[in-house]
């Protein structure tokens, strides 16, 4: 569904969002105060405008209250994060997103009713960490601290096998559920058991790190004879 957001901030974290979002096919409006960040994105997403996003007067001018999704990307700017979120909130945004620098900044964003809030660099470092261990993995989210979703290209040894086969699924040897599976351009969801892994998959997988760590490590050795 297509939607309209508004993008609060064109650092790193909020240009490269406000670029993803745009190509996805939404309707996207970013914020910033430095002349040199609104020049650059020009021409990279619908719109972008030089504002002070903490100046209500401007947020309201701008229609801020009729956008679907809000994106608080700004960080060190700790004051101007918390009153930007809640003059998103105040306006009517329905879902606010915020970025926190740290767990007490998190904690304040909740509270003044961000819907959701991101630690961009904790997160980062825990899929840092994971590909330090899951190293065939080509991305990672945690889920918990000892469990989350992997991201695997078929190896050679997955190829032409059933998901049965390789005792896949939560029932299976591995205890590592089976999300998708795409096919080229085909997604399958919740595959069925019987589905036959082929040449250039990628596999989305869920489990205990410890359990898509010994997958990894100990497949090979079974199935790549």
């Amino acid at each position: 569904m297509k939607r309209q957001v508004v993008i609060i901030g064109l650092g790193r974290f909020g240009a490269s969002l406000a670029k993803a979002l745009f190509e996805m096919g939404h309707d996207v409006l970013a914020l910033d105060t430095d002349d040199k960040k609104v020049q650059n994105m020009a021409s990279e997403i619908t719109h972008v405008v030089q504002a002070d996003a903490t100046d209500e007067a401007i947020l309201k001018e701008l229609g801020i209250g009729n956008f679907d999704v809000a994106v608080v990307a700004m960080g060190a700017a700790i004051q101007n994060s918390v009153l930007t979120t809640i003059l998103m909130t105040k306006l009517g945004v329905p879902y606010v997103i915020a970025r926190a620098e740290n767990d007490l900044h998190g904690s304040i964003l909740e509270k003044i009713g961000a819907n959701k809030v991101v630690h961009i660099e904790s997160e980062m470092g825990t899929r840092i960490a994971h590909g330090l261990t899951l190293t065939d993995i080509l991305d990672y989210i945690s889920v918990s601290p000892t469990y989350g979703v992997a991201k695997l290209a078929a190896p050679s040894y997955f190829i032409g096998k059933t998901l049965s086969d390789l005792e896949l699924g939560r029932s299976g040897k591995w205890g590592v559920a089976v999300l998708l599976i795409q096919h080229d351009k085909e997604i399958v969801v919740y595959p069925d058991r019987s589905e036959v892994v082929k040449k250039d998959d990628v596999l989305i997988l869920a489990g205990d790190d410890e359990k898509l760590e010994k997958l990894l490590t100990e497949a090979p050795k079974e199935y790549g004879k």
